[in-house]
């Protein structure tokens, strides 16, 4: 491994940067490092989907590590909710990573591209609108945790667009939704990362998917502390509006690739 960095280190550096991007939109909003990268894997580098969404969980079980010790750190958790969320959160995370290593889910993605860029704009809407009158405790919160991670795996992506959009649509309190959802991703990675390894082996994993891997974990790893940062000291309603940019923006995205 230490070979393959030292060889193409050049060709890392890219990634190294598109992880640290990736890693500060999720660190600071609870989403995107699975869609940005995941897409940079698929469209631009070729490499199928199953590979691409293993090689992605296994850069987040460092980033999100990191990423939820500092939100620890940083009181952004909701204990109860994070409980509430991790049991559901990785039986679908299992069943999506066993499901992908056997059927093409690209047929679906574009319905629930859809879907979230929907649920983008409502965040963009409501977040201009900051404040309510008051933050509501969420009531759905286990079959979000299981639909969630279901697609993150199926998807490459689609953990904190699917939960944490959807909790701050029922009124929970920003900060600490981001928190929470960013530190049950860690252990929903874990258990996807396995799933895949035991899925689809070993053979998968050439060179040419370890390149961007490695320099999407170094920049990923550097960037993890400062979302958490961001996510404590910037405005709820700049959170929610910045939420609600860039869910639309990606599920857009994501839906023109498909079609065309």
């Amino acid at each position: 491994m230490i070979e393959l960095i030292q060889e193409h280190w050049l060709a890392i550096l890219p990634f190294v940067a598109v992880g640290f991007a990736a890693q500060m939109v999720d660190g600071a909003l609870g989403m995107a490092f699975g869609v940005i990268s995941s897409t940079l894997l698929v469209s631009v580098l070729g490499v199928p989907p199953a590979t691409a969404s293993a090689g992605v969980h296994l850069v987040e079980c460092c980033t999100t590590g990191v990423s939820g010790i500092s939100h620890a750190i940083h009181k952004n958790v909701n204990w109860k909710l994070f409980f509430r969320l991790l049991v559901p959160g990785m039986i679908g995370g299992v069943t999506g990573a066993y499901l992908l290593t056997s059927l093409d889910a690209s047929i679906t993605r574009p319905f629930v591209m859809a879907y979230l860029a929907g649920i983008g704009i409502y965040l963009l809407v409501r977040g201009i609108r900051y404040p309510p009158h008051t933050h509501r405790e969420p009531k759905i919160i286990e079959p979000l945790g299981l639909a969630g991670g279901f697609l993150d795996a199926a998807g490459g992506g689609g953990w904190g667009p699917v939960v944490t959009s959807n909790l701050l649509v029922q009124g929970a309190q920003p900060r600490t939704t981001i928190g929470t959802v960013n530190s049950v991703e860690f252990f929903l990675t874990i258990t996807i990362s396995v799933t895949f390894l035991i899925g689809i082996g070993t053979e998968g994993f050439s060179s040419s998917f370890w390149l961007p891997v490695i320099g999407l974990l170094v920049g990923g790893i550097v960037a993890a502390p400062f979302g958490a940062i961001i996510a404590k000291r910037v405005p709820a309603k700049t959170l929610l509006v910045m939420v609600g940019v860039v869910l639309t923006a990606t599920s857009l995205f994501s839906i023109y690739r498909a079609i065309f």
